[in-house]
């Protein structure tokens, strides 16, 4: 059973609604009790980093989410703000992060022959493997995904680098650090992509 978390933030009727279609056992809840019970946590999320940690904070759902990710050791799934909360902070304001991966998130800020680029980056995108996961298990085709963010995340670690995207640099778009996982992108709205990700990360 996937856990979405549920803490006022997200698009969770559309991610449920992509994990039911490819099969997987899903439910949305803000219940302690029931996320202490969770196979897999899904950590969505839109809108702004400080509102979003406030959130989690205020529903007592911190130090529960890092027993279950650092210590029990359950498959985590970051998207969008879900994914920018794993890191330690984000220039967007001046709350915490969760800390789990060494990072943080930072605006786009294009000059020179880039300057033209809009923020937020929004629409579809390719993607590039920066290394090998089950969470990219026979994706083989040219890959993308469809992205709607103002911040990105920047890995201290290159090695918690699992995708990166070009928008008039290339900035990181999907992390990893063993049990714990993070796209900025959306899968719920990614089509086959998507569904593939999702399927991989219900198979974990």
């Amino acid at each position: 059973m996937i856990t979405i978390i549920d803490y006022g933030l997200g698009n969770l009727g559309s991610i449920l609604n992509m994990l039911k279609k490819i099969g997987a056992k899903a439910q949305i809840s803000s219940s302690l009790q029931e996320i202490e019970r969770a196979e897999k946590l899904l950590l969505p999320g839109v809108g702004a980093f400080d509102n979003g940690m406030a959130q989690l904070r205020a529903r007592g759902m911190v130090e529960l989410l890092n027993w279950k990710a650092l210590e029990q050791k359950v498959p985590v799934l970051g998207i969008c703000l879900g994914m920018q909360l794993l890191g330690n902070r984000s220039e967007e304001g001046h709350e915490s992060g969760l800390g789990w991966i060494d990072g943080q998130s930072v605006r786009f800020s294009f000059d020179g022959a880039n300057s033209g680029l809009k923020v937020p980056h929004m629409g579809w995108n390719l993607v590039a493997n920066s290394k090998q996961s089950a969470l990219l298990k026979d994706m083989l085709e040219e890959l993308r995904f469809y992205f709607v963010h103002s911040y990105h995340f920047a890995c201290n670690q290159p090695q918690d680098e699992l995708l990166k995207t070009h928008y008039g640099f290339d900035f990181t778009s999907a992390i990893e650090k063993n049990n714990i996982m993070g796209v900025q992108f959306h899968p719920e709205k990614s089509h086959k992509f998507g569904m593939r990700l999702l399927s991989n990360f219900a198979n974990l």
